[in-house]
């Protein structure tokens, strides 16, 4: 698949001679090359490593006045002719040539690229100049080209510039239903309208006609391309009537069709064109009234994803699944309801902002070229990379995660599961400069070792030791053409195309030496190979139609630096098979269940018992091109269907030895439309059953962004990518970055196997992963999962709701909770699934799980408090609200000792509410009690205006016995708290709890916030208050704000001292001189106070200039 990553380039144009419509006309690349014709110029340039300009043609002032500016332009397939057509319906014949010129690009060795010259060869006017019609885009073959007229016709001209005349397309005599027939029929020759575009496809032998209505006719053409016009056979409207443009996967039979309103339409073409999805971006917030209608729509060469521009705004990636892969325009949310970025927005960095006219990938794939709508002064190119799909003939591992452009790999760094992340590797420039691009890429079994090839040669990479290893001899690199890499256990097995017999053939390299002398076996193949894989010593090739061979590895020797051992290939099973299904993309054998102790550590067995050991019997899992999934009986020949709509897969059962491996029980996983599938291997008739675990979860964060890439077996996740973009000041356009996603799969594995009674295997699978970071989040997800499916099979059957409860013993729930209960993990587990479903169904859950107030006991005694607060709402719901407040009370006090003044204060505003709610408004509680919202009220932190404590509100007023209560626990406490002096937490304290300070320093003056000596006051409070650090001042002042509102002198005296506040001692000793002296004589009579000397002499300063009382008077 394809990730977006870094910048996108900036190809320059030259600027024309100001024609009236400024804008790019076509754009094309073919064997490295770009062509661009603009409305007076045409320009070759380099799509290869260096992007360079090749050559040009300019039209002059008079050629354009006289023939009309260039309006439609077509490429031939072998990249020597370029026809274009003028404004004033004169038709241009180009030819491109290349010199004998190189181009220098810099370095020690030679770029390859030469200099072209593109020059006229035919100008002539078209016979249909008169008739006042405009034109659709062109369409080709080696032969002939077709463009469509605005009278509906279609119009037929050579390459060698002869014109052969116009035909209309025969809707009378197909094969259609009246109403399509009777469409253009009723309304006459003369009401058809116009031809908008054409979209051909040789090799599935159809075209596509769009006018400008929106009607889309699906044409079959002749065996011969379009020599034969008489033989262009209508065959079938397709699409929902408002197409505004189309494009054809040729390899997987698909059909985009863009629409006004924005969607783009996938059809199926296999399925006479049934309609197969629909993608747009309206889940992410963005209507047609954002971006547009769609304007064009590019496969990737593989077919398996495609661009689609809009009109008004930047252009999206998709893959035939329906992920979003990249987007240029910037996303804020997932849903329809999130935030987004409108254009006048902050949107100055983003591209092609003002819409897409044209767009192209290059012929690997890595770049994607766009233009942005009114310009004809640049091109976009955005580097994409690559995704090991698992297909054809190289195979690969879901061990190691990797994504691979042009000339680097990004490899995902999954030491640590919590923090994904990609290392950006790239290619030995001596060898990515003379064999660029790279196109294959395989990680070893393990995912320790990675084989990379491009043009010529391969080369191998070292991830623990951080080396690459490449052939010595350069001469023996070039005669490799790599078509497929496949590793088996310590070797490298290259599937390599000889030029010179156009002959395919394997050789065997040990990955410890790339040379010629330690080739270990060459093995000729019958015919170019479409599907490879390796399963221990056993190699599985197809070759078209569909002929399996399967050949078994045999190793005599050891193989090290030192010795080269002895190999051998023997054929052990040939298959042909007939059907008319599509062609295998990619097949892998499915590994006999054998227990671990009988499965060697080698891959490469040397053992002769092992060696004579062939599997009970051949079996292999067939992806074909049209993403159907089916298992394969290589004995019989027997294939059964399993699914459809699949993209990739990875077989999981018997591919790892090690005891951590959290995936053993899984025989596959498959991703496609539906999401992503689980398929575990099962006894009797049907030896495989499939359970859908990430289609319909909408919490999971695999979603249609994320695209995943592999698996990782001893943490129990799946690995996925998505797309981010950075923005930065200094550059016009973002960055964009791949970002490695994870998802656990721990909790589905864990019901399969509990659905299947396997409670003891499950605990172990479960201990296995305890220590992992995301082991509390798979536990409440199992045990939210199974709840979920329980209230929905309940809702289904209230009819037989005996029969239900009958049942409840030995439930899927009951089971999973007493696989929970084994980790400390439980009891936050099942308070936080309570949360999330209606409260109407805890009774049904803690029956189950265990009576809410046990549960809260446990958590009291074991002092998790937290969680312990969780439980006051599902007591009060089950259990009545005289019981939950009971528990808050004494939860309120330990909260209170252990200073978790938050916490104390989320009961609190509980505790004053849940008497009135639970006495008048009953009803109302309900309500409150099903919210998570209210919930996590008083669970975490609030978002609310917090009410303070006012003893004189009317709740304090009615002195209920839980405000009672709730008012002596925390007076008792702010007791505890002044008579200590632990004044940080006094603050903390009124801050959490809103507690009434004001009201109760006004009662307690002479009581518990009684100062007794000012000189012991003033350095117990410094100590307790230790100034030095900013929080400690804060509380201070807090402290003394309070002070000052109830005129609490000494306290204002000691805070204002430790705080320097000698404005505030100022305003209290000018009217006072005998304290101000007792203030003085004190600080100066003890040595512990020496560093507020300065402090004196400032307040000695400012009271010396006031006179006194007697002067005065």
């Amino acid at each position: 698949m394809y990730m977006a990553y870094g910048w996108p380039q900036v190809i320059p144009l030259e600027s024309g001679l100001c024609p009236t419509s400024e804008q790019i006309i076509y754009l094309k690349a073919i064997n490295r090359l770009l062509l661009v014709v603009s409305p007076s110029h045409i320009e070759l340039w380099s799509s290869s490593q260096h992007k360079v300009r090749l050559g040009k043609y300019k039209r002059d002032s008079n050629s354009l006045h006289r023939e009309g500016e260039n309006l439609q332009a077509v490429w031939s397939p072998d990249a020597k002719l370029i026809a274009v057509l003028t404004s004033s319906f004169f038709l241009h014949v180009f030819k491109v040539q290349f010199t004998e010129k190189r181009i220098q690009i810099g370095g020690k060795q030679p770029s390859g690229l030469f200099l072209a010259t593109i020059s006229l060869l035919h100008s002539e006017q078209v016979p249909f100049v008169n008739k006042d019609l405009t034109m659709s885009n062109i369409v080709c073959d080696n032969k002939h080209m077709l463009l469509g007229l605005s009278n509906g016709s279609l119009y037929m001209i050579s390459w060698k510039a002869e014109f052969c005349g116009g035909f209309e397309i025969d809707f009378c005599h197909a094969s259609s239903t009246l109403d399509e027939k009777a469409y253009y029929l009723n309304n006459g020759l003369s009401a058809k309208p116009s031809i908008l575009q054409l979209e051909l496809s040789l090799s599935l032998r159809l075209l596509f006609v769009l006018y400008s209505d929106g009607k889309l006719v699906l044409c079959t053409v002749s065996k011969k391309g379009l020599k034969h016009a008489e033989l262009i056979k209508f065959e079938n409207w397709v699409g929902s009537g408002d197409a505004v443009c189309a494009s054809v996967a040729s390899e997987q039979q698909l059909l985009a069709v863009g629409t006004r309103r924005g969607v783009v339409e996938l059809y199926d073409l296999a399925e006479s064109a049934s309609l197969l999805r629909s993608v747009s971006l309206y889940d992410w917030g963005y209507s047609v009234d954002d971006t547009g209608p769609v304007s064009c729509i590019a496969w990737t060469p593989d077919n398996s994803a495609f661009a689609a521009g809009w009109k008004s705004r930047g252009l999206t990636v998709w893959s035939v699944s329906g992920c979003r892969l990249m987007s240029s325009i910037r996303q804020i949310g997932l849903s329809a309801s999130s935030p987004m970025v409108k254009r006048n927005q902050d949107c100055k960095y983003e591209p092609l902002m003002g819409g897409t006219s044209l767009i192209q990938w290059d012929e690997y794939g890595y770049r994607l070229y766009a233009v942005e709508e009114g310009s004809s002064e640049r091109i976009l190119a955005f580097s994409f990379g690559k995704c090991c799909l698992n297909r054809g003939v190289s195979g690969t591992t879901y061990v190691r995660q990797v994504i691979y452009g042009e000339d680097r790999l990004l490899v995902v760094q999954s030491e640590d599961t919590n923090e994904l992340k990609f290392l950006h590797l790239n290619l030995p420039v001596s060898y990515i400069s003379q064999n660029w691009p790279v196109l294959n890429v395989v990680a070893s079994k393990d995912g320790m070792y990675l084989a990379v090839a491009g043009l010529h040669g391969l080369i191998l990479y070292d991830i623990r030791s951080k080396k690459w290893r490449m052939f010595g001899d350069v001469t023996q690199e070039q005669q490799i053409q790599c078509k497929g890499l496949l590793w088996m256990g310590k070797l490298i097995v290259v599937c390599n195309y000889v030029e010179s017999s156009n002959s395919y053939e394997l050789l065997f390299y040990p990955r410890y030496h790339l040379d010629q002398s330690s080739l270990l076996c060459r093995k000729p193949l019958l015919a170019k190979p479409i599907v490879m894989d390796i399963y221990e010593d056993y190699i599985l090739v197809t070759y078209r139609p569909f002929d399996v061979h399967i050949f078994h590895v045999k190793l005599s020797g050891e193989l090290t630096t030192s010795t080269i051992p002895d190999l051998q290939l023997s054929t052990v099973r040939e298959l042909s098979i007939m059907t008319a299904k599509s062609h295998p993309a990619a097949m892998r054998f499915i590994p006999d269940q054998l227990p671990r102790e009988y499965i060697s550590n080698n891959c490469i067995s040397s053992s002769s018992d092992l060696l004579t050991r062939e599997p009970a019997r051949y079996l292999c899992l067939i992806l074909r091109a049209n993403g159907e999934l089916s298992l394969l009986d290589l004995d019989d020949g027997r294939e059964r269907e399993l699914t459809d709509s699949v993209e990739l897969f990875w077989v999981t059962c018997g591919q790892s030895e090690e005891k951590t491996n959290l995936i053993e029980e899984v025989s596959w996983l498959d991703y496609g439309h539906r999401g992503m599938q689980v398929w575990y291997p099962s006894p009797g008739v049907d030896p495989f059953k499939q359970e859908d675990f990430l289609q319909l979860d909408p919490e999971l964060e695999f979603d249609r962004e994320v695209y995943p890439l592999g698996l990782l077996p001893n943490a129990g996740v799946v690995v996925g990518v998505c797309q981010r973009m950075s923005f930065s000041a200094c550059t016009e356009f973002p960055c964009f970055e791949p970002s490695p996603q994870a998802q656990t799969i721990l909790h589905c594995l864990l019901r399969h196997l509990l659905q299947r009674d396997k409670s003891e295997e499950a605990l172990r699978l479960a201990q296995l992963s305890a220590e992992k970071p995301h082991f509390s989040h798979c536990l409440e997800w199992l045990l939210f999962t199974v709840f979920d499916a329980e209230i929905s099979r309940q809702n289904a059957n209230k009819n037989q709701m005996s029969v239900l409860r009958s049942d409840t013993k030995f439930s899927l729930l009951e089971r999973t909770c007493d696989l929970i209960k084994n980790f400390p993990e439980y009891l936050d587990v099942v308070v936080s699934v309570a949360r999330k479903t209606d409260g109407r169904h805890w009774a049904d859950l803690f029956s189950a799980a265990g009576r809410s107030t046990e549960l809260f006991e446990e958590c009291f005694q074991r002092r998790w408090y937290r969680t312990a607060a969780c439980y006051i709402l599902v007591i009060a719901k089950l259990e009545g609200p005289a019981v939950s407040q009971y528990c808050a009370l004494r939860l309120l006090q330990a909260t209170l000792d252990e200073s978790l003044y938050e916490l104390a204060g989320e009961l609190v505003r509980f505790l004053l509410r849940s008497g009135r709610e639970y006495e008048y408004a009953s009803t109302d509680s309900d309500k409150l009690s099903l919210s998570p919202r209210f919930l996590g009220y008083f669970l975490f932190p609030s978002s609310y205006r917090r009410q303070p404590l006012d003893p004189k509100s009317t709740s304090f007023k009615e002195q209920s016995a839980h405000v009672a209560s709730v008012e002596n626990i925390l007076e008792s406490h702010a007791s505890y708290l002044m008579l200590g002096k632990e004044l940080s937490k006094l603050v903390a304290f009124v801050k959490g709890t809103q507690f009434d300070l004001v009201e109760y320093l006004q009662r307690e003056r002479y009581g518990s916030a009684r100062l007794e000596n000012f000189s012991s006051g003033l350095e117990l409070i410094g100590q307790k208050l230790q100034m030095g650090t900013l929080q400690s001042r804060l509380d201070a002042e807090f402290l003394l704000a309070h002070m000052c509102s109830v005129k609490f002198k000494e306290w204002i005296v000691v805070l204002a001292t430790l705080l320097r506040r000698s404005e505030v001692l100022f305003d209290i000793f000018r009217y006072d001189m005998r304290l101000w002296k007792a203030y003085s004589v004190t600080l100066q009579s003890q040595s512990a106070f020496a560093e507020y000397h300065d402090l004196l002499e400032s307040l000695e300063e400012k009271l010396s200039s006031i006179p006194s009382m007697e002067e005065m008077q």
